[in-house]
């Protein structure tokens, strides 16, 4: 089994989906350790000098100015948990929950938010042991951390709460138990250091984004077995064109195509059949390639997010401070991860459409819903309208959260980013496109029979074998619903892109 090592400094987007879907171990490195003992000493000073800092001697939101006694510290760091674990909705997947603790373990482990060692320690131990929080994914309104969701997690630290172990799903205090796990009692300044964060944001974010950026290499497979479908037009593929206009992800897209059509002799030269293809497939590299730059922006912003100390107060040891600022403030996550709902919802979009124009005969010049026997069978009509569904339901996901916002505790918290609304969205549309892109792959291999297959290119040919290994060429109808499942399983487990990535000697370029 791998081993993230766990600086603070350089946690990967890979490394989460290591931790989260593969369970790779979490180790704590020195330098962190050293710098959380060096955090904690701060804020038992603070403490015992009763001095005024939010979170750690006040109450919370609009309670920040009742100052709370050396005595009431530890009751003050329960009641903010057990009172903030108000989240509502089915639980986050069980990646995303190993995501946040996770991402709350780096934040913490950087030394600026003063929890003990050994409760940074009993998080470690819960992830590696394999107990995941119950953790309802609604409730969070992306400002002043992720607070329900975060709160739900630190409630099966203290013994609390709901909690699955082994595949069961038990009280938290029976998990801890069972995997041999004490509970802590939170000290001053725990619970706020462990509730208040963007983890539940970016987690659920951070593993939409890695399954987007697979979808990205997916939809140009999907687009070049069109191509091969179509007798598309090569010209508009050329370096050359997209050379003066030079969008990186719109030239990498053309090279990716180029790459996956190589040797293909189903593909056309301009005016050979037509003089130019539809904007489905001419203006794929454009299309395909603004969603990789948006997911590719994406990326650099959760790069900085999950190496970031996101909770409040910051705790500075160079001059004994607990300053109270805003960096749990969700928005500059909320706007990328909008972005990223609509990065993708495009290559949907535009799926459906290159589905729609081989279904069609009017645009297809092959049998209607290709099939032979029209009429009697309905071939592939049915699969279009799915296509469909999933495409108008993603417009509807796709509109921004973050234009949204509510003010909460009696007006102090004016203005919040609904941020963690905008990475559930991300992670739903990209299932969405997920399954448009599989019902591509099986429409555009048949497309490829019906039409007459002269020799496919390089990646097409792994690609398309790849699909009949398990889906045969319609004839008659049959349940298709196991096709399409199929299709999406290659995808999500890597498999399509291996094999093709095999075919063409190195990988499909973002």
């Amino acid at each position: 089994m791998s081993k993230v090592v766990i600086t603070g400094q350089d946690l990967t987007v890979d490394q989460i989906v290591d931790v989260c879907r593969n369970h790779a171990e979490v180790v704590l490195s020195e330098e962190s350790t050293k710098a959380v003992l060096a955090s904690r000493k701060v804020v038992d000073d603070l403490v015992s000098e009763k001095a005024v800092v939010y979170g750690i001697t006040t109450g919370f939101g609009k309670f920040s100015d009742v100052v709370i006694s050396t005595d009431e510290c530890k009751k003050l760091q329960k009641n903010l948990i057990i009172t903030h674990a108000v989240g509502a909705g089915d639980p986050f997947s069980e990646d995303i929950a190993r995501g946040i603790m996770l991402l709350r373990i780096n934040n913490l482990s950087k030394g600026f938010s003063g929890i003990r060692l050994e409760t940074l320690q009993t998080m470690i131990d819960m992830l590696n042991k394999g107990i995941t929080p119950f953790i309802p994914e609604k409730g969070s309104l992306g400002a002043s951390g992720d607070l329900a969701p975060l709160s739900h997690m630190v409630l099966v630290m203290i013994g609390l709460g709901k909690a699955y172990y082994k595949g069961e799903l038990m009280d938290g205090g029976e998990a801890m138990k069972k995997a041999g796990i004490a509970p802590i009692e939170l000290s001053a300044k725990e619970g706020l250091a462990l509730n208040n964060g963007t983890q539940a944001m970016t987690s659920a974010g951070s593993l939409a984004l890695y399954d987007a950026m697979k979808l990205l290499k997916v939809a140009d497979i999907a687009d070049s077995l069109c191509f091969e479908a179509q007798n598309g037009v090569m010209d508009a593929l050329e370096d050359r064109c997209h050379a003066v206009r030079p969008h990186h992800g719109q030239r990498v897209t053309a090279k990716n195509l180029r790459r996956l059509l190589e040797g293909s002799k189903n593909t056309t030269r301009q005016g050979e059949i037509r003089v130019q293809d539809a904007y489905s497939l001419r203006c794929s590299p454009q299309i395909h390639g603004a969603s990789k730059d948006a997911i590719n922006y994406v990326k650099e912003h959760v790069d900085i997010e999950i190496n970031s100390v996101t909770d409040n107060p910051i705790i500075f040891q160079e001059d004994r401070a607990g300053i109270s600022g805003g960096n749990f403030h969700g928005q500059p996550m909320a706007l990328p991860f909008d972005f990223l709902k609509i990065a993708q919802a495009e290559l949907a979009n535009v799926s459906e459409r290159r589905i729609e124009r081989l279904v069609n005969p009017a645009y297809s010049g092959l049998p209607a819903f290709l099939t032979n026997h029209g009429g009697v069978c309905s071939g592939f009509m049915i699969v279009q309208y799915s296509a469909a569904a999933l495409v108008s339901e993603n417009k509807v996901l796709a509109h921004p959260a973050s234009v949204d916002s509510i003010p909460s505790s009696a007006g102090q918290e004016d203005h919040v980013s609904m941020g963690t609304i905008a990475a559930r969205q991300a992670g739903e549309i990209g299932r969405n496109v997920r399954r448009v892109l599989a019902m591509e792959l099986m429409v555009a291999c048949q497309g490829i029979d019906l039409r007459g297959n002269r020799g496919l290119g390089k990646g097409t040919q792994a690609a398309y074998d790849l699909v009949r290994k398990c889906v045969p060429t319609l004839d008659e109808d049959r349940p298709l619903y196991e096709d399409i499942n199929y299709c999406e399983k290659i995808i999500e487990n890597g498999e399509l892109i291996a094999a093709v990535e095999k075919a063409i000697g190195g990988e499909l370029e973002l």
